[in-house]
């Protein structure tokens, strides 16, 4: 998921987003213990698009406080 695609969500979205990200990290993890884990770079895939939607969130949160 690209930057730009993130920021053109709206709060809701973005928050949706994030939670759906968070449970497939989990299934993710799940799998690697239990070695049925078929790509293992997908879990750092998935870190990095949970980065850029809190620090999306964050920014609308400090733009929001700014204006």
């Amino acid at each position: 998921m690209k930057a730009a695609e993130i920021r053109e969500m709206t709060a809701d979205e973005l928050n949706s987003k994030l939670a759906d990200l968070k449970a497939e990290l989990f299934n993710l993890r799940f799998q690697l213990a239990i070695n049925q884990l078929d790509n293992p770079m997908r879990i750092s895939a998935v870190k990095k698009d949970i980065a850029r939607v809190k620090t999306v969130i964050r920014e609308n949160e400090l733009h929001a406080d700014n204006a």
